[in-house]
């Protein structure tokens, strides 16, 4: 059973480490080339998109849009009459549905002959790869697509807040919430979960949402979530959180304290970078520790490239999957296709929904 690389003596012509969207992508193209793939993943299969990310938000944020909806019939002769909402139903609805999509990526990976194995892996050199069981792999090219992971800034009692990961873990909504950030993530989180009935207040540093929009998208949307109930806390950090009888205590830098249920920090995010081995071979990271590329995906090991989020590039999905196939055509498939991303229009999910496109006021 000759691949491509045996002849070099490798076990695999494709290590990759992850499967999210990028990893899965790469994987699964380049097995479709006839290269023969090992794919490892601790986690769930899907990435963050699929199971802590944009798929799970999304169902949220349709759930949450009936409350207006409901609202509105009342004005063109509805009459709804005891409608009822219950989060447990939707978060297993939600649990069902992401069950499905992993099965599908399963089953893509499958058929294309890739490999699955479900754990952790380091990079111990550069063809070679270390399986959490002590298992050691060679492969003449390893794709690092590990992602990134949600900041827990150092802030005294961190380890009592949750980030967006942990949101869809949870089995009820909170009665209050508090929101630290003004980003996508926290903006989506915000609106979603007022609509659900949730007391939220934001916590952010600047007097508008979304800093990298313009102004008056930023006005106009912070506008309408104070209407809708968000209680805004601007120009201020979190100084600390403590434990009471009554709830989670946050004190601001600017003095305040406000009490509440849960609190979710949504400050950004970083590369998945620590612990997997690629300072001691040599691979270079940025400041913020994601994994420097060309334009084909490549590292400065050139057996070792790198595709997602972990790159530090741009944060989205699409990307990924994009970068992932050009890695695949241009490694497997004979062709020179750079992984180059064009203008993306990014959207937000709040309602009402936001999407510029194009040359910024800044």
């Amino acid at each position: 059973d000759m691949h491509p690389a045996a002849a070099e003596g490798f076990e695999y012509d494709l290590c990759v480490l992850g499967a999210g969207s990028g990893g899965v992508r790469a994987a699964r193209i380049s097995g479709l080339y006839g290269a023969r793939v090992i794919v490892a993943e601790s986690d769930r299969v899907g990435g963050t998109c699929v199971i802590r990310g944009c798929v799970p938000k999304k169902l949220y944020v349709y759930a949450s849009r009936f409350c207006d909806a409901f609202e509105d019939a009342k004005g063109f002769g509805w009459t709804v009459s005891g409608a009822a909402f219950d989060f447990s139903k939707l978060k297993h609805a939600k649990d069902k549905e992401l069950e499905r999509l992993e099965g599908l990526y399963k089953q893509g990976m499958a058929k294309a002959k890739v490999e699955l194995v479900p754990q952790r892996a380091t990079v111990t050199g550069p063809t070679t790869v270390s399986l959490a069981d002590g298992r050691s792999i060679t492969a003449k090219h390893i794709l690092v697509a590990t992602g990134s992971q949600p900041v827990r800034p150092a802030v005294p009692g961190i380890e009592l807040a949750d980030v967006s990961d942990d949101i869809f873990n949870w089995e009820a909504l909170p009665a209050s919430l508090v929101i630290v950030g003004a980003g996508y993530i926290g903006v989506e989180f915000a609106n979603v979960f007022v609509k659900l009935g949730v007391k939220v207040t934001m916590v952010m540093r600047r007097e508008t949402v979304l800093p990298k929009f313009d102004e008056e998208l930023r006005t106009q949307l912070t506008d309408a979530m104070r209407a809708a109930g968000i209680d805004f806390r601007t120009k201020a950090e979190v100084r600390s959180l403590e434990k009471t009888p009554d709830g989670l205590r946050v004190t601001t830098t600017a003095g305040e304290e406000i009490i509440a249920e849960k609190v979710v920090f949504a400050v950004g995010r970083t590369p998945n970078t620590a612990g997997l081995g690629l300072e001691a071979i040599g691979v270079e990271l940025d400041k913020e520790g994601g994994i420097v590329v060309d334009e084909y995906s490549r590292t400065n090991v050139p057996s070792i490239y790198a595709v997602g989020d972990v790159t530090n590039r741009v944060q989205l999905t699409p990307a990924a999957i994009r970068e992932g196939h050009a890695f695949a055509d241009t490694v497997f498939g004979g062709l020179s296709v750079p992984a180059a991303i064009p203008p993306v229009p990014p959207a937000a999910s709040p309602s009402p929904q936001r999407g510029p496109v194009g040359i910024t006021e800044a």
